[in-house]
């Protein structure tokens, strides 16, 4: 783990002192070869799961996916905003590149904790860069009411967390997850226990986001910064998903009962919010809420507590981080030129640009999921596990399903196709910074599906 954490902290001071010119291709090379090093982490030798293990961080193959998720993604994150922050005083774009390492730095001792404690302070702690990122970066005026939603959404779900977190200590006497698993617990009946139940599930649900505690998300998006959106969609409402995994563990005869009420949210969810992309007209906002869709899917597979429910929450959790971060790069390069992100104003681009139209068509593709992408093996290991549940949870998964083909054409239809209005007919062509950029987010997509069981989590 200390292979990936030190260089990531190296990246700070090295921010700082290299020469204004070289910035960008430091940072970026830096973090490329962290994502790299990152990479022979998922080679997991051991029979008990748990690798790279020391005091208080460990692997093991549910956080070593979405661990080196959180490396690939720096280095993207720094290839997206380096067009935007390129006339901003050169303090101010050390400090962005500043915030986006700390923003790993936490996420990886989130993802590596072993101390279910440690997992929280780290998971709160992404908080403060994402933050500063969307209200000192964010595009509109509406900035600070996005920030000011994102805070307290997120702060006043996770305070029960701590709450039922003591309350466990003080059962179990450890909160370390290699143990946590093989404590003997106590029976949980009272009305104490069903509350203590939700409390522990509270914070991850609003972070995932479940629908009904989603407003914050569509806002920070809209208002966030490339880079913010990119880290938001692709990493952090994974935390969500992952601290549910690793917590339902303890809560386990409870959730047989107490999640039928979450799971018709989720699935529900799923329905509604596609419903919501079928009339945005915000291009940002439409992704932001299909992220929630996506996301309802994920929080239903874990709920059912089934292997292949879980295997597949993962692979769409992985598979959607690269989608959707996808997504968002393809509508900042879009508003980059144009200056608009709704949809109507900037339209047939296809002309204009036609290779960013394929990237936009492979994105668009993997986001309703269609083969050979692994978003459909998540989706479809989803489903399965939802219809041996219940029969009845096709008729809102189908109707999920298309629904969400219907937005994804919509979305690239109208941005793509169509008459070139007139006053866009002077845009600068595409930079090969943009093709880069796109190509390292979609060729892993593809690649993954080669080799699955990389992404497979307890299963494999």
């Amino acid at each position: 783990m200390l292979k990936i954490l030190i260089p990531t902290l190296m990246l700070m001071p090295t921010t700082w002192l290299v020469p204004p010119k070289w910035l960008w291709p430091t940072a970026l090379s830096h973090s490329l070869l962290i994502a790299a090093t990152s990479l022979t982490l998922l080679k997991s030798l051991s029979e008990t799961g748990w690798s790279s293990l020391s005091l208080y961080v460990a692997t093991d193959p549910l956080s070593t996916p979405l661990l080196v998720l959180t490396c690939w993604l720096l280095p993207l994150m720094i290839l997206a905003s380096q067009n935007h922050l390129g006339h901003e005083p050169i303090n101010r774009q050390r400090l962005y590149i500043m915030l986006l390492t700390f923003l790993q730095v936490f996420l990886i001792m989130a993802f590596g904790a072993t101390e279910v404690v440690m997992f929280y302070v780290m998971f709160e702690a992404t908080l403060i860069p994402t933050l500063i990122l969307i209200t000192r970066w964010g595009n509109q005026t509406e900035r600070l009411n996005a920030g000011t939603y994102f805070l307290f959404y997120t702060l006043a779900g996770s305070l029960p967390l701590l709450v039922a977190l003591l309350l466990l200590q003080n059962d179990t006497g450890t909160l370390s997850l290699l143990t946590l698993q093989h404590s003997p617990l106590a029976p949980l009946v009272s009305y104490a226990d069903k509350l203590w139940w939700a409390a522990s599930l509270l914070a991850f649900l609003v972070k995932m986001p479940l629908y009904g505690m989603h407003l914050w998300l569509p806002k920070a998006h809209v208002e966030a910064p490339v880079a913010g959106s990119m880290v938001l969609a692709a990493v952090l409402l994974k935390l969500g998903g992952y601290g549910m995994m690793r917590i339902l563990v303890v809560l386990e005869p409870l959730t047989k009962e107490l999640s039928y009420p979450f799971l018709a949210f989720a699935m529900w969810g799923v329905v509604m919010t596609g419903s919501i992309c079928l009339r945005q007209t915000d291009l940002k906002s439409l992704i932001a809420y299909s992220s929630v869709s996506h996301m309802g899917l994920v929080v239903a597979g874990i709920l059912i507590q089934t292997p292949l429910g879980f295997t597949g929450a993962l692979v769409l959790m992985v598979a959607h981080g690269l989608t959707s971060s996808a997504l968002f790069c393809l509508a900042n390069t879009n508003y980059e030129r144009t200056h608009s992100r709704t949809m109507v104003l900037a339209r047939g681009i296809q002309v204009l640009l036609p290779l960013m139209a394929a990237w936009w068509f492979t994105a668009t593709l993997a986001n309703l999921a269609l083969p050979p992408f692994p978003n459909l093996m998540g989706e479809l290991m989803i489903l399965t596990s939802l219809f041996n549940w219940s029969y009845w949870t096709l008729a809102l998964t189908g109707t999920g399903t298309l629904i969400t083909a219907a937005y994804s054409l919509y979305m690239f239809l109208l941005t793509q196709r169509g008459p070139t209005p007139a006053h866009i007919l002077a845009l600068e062509p595409s930079h090969t910074r943009e093709h880069l950029l796109m190509a390292l987010h979609l060729l892993p997509l593809t690649l993954l599906i080669l080799k699955p069981e990389l992404i497979w989590g307890w299963t494999a």
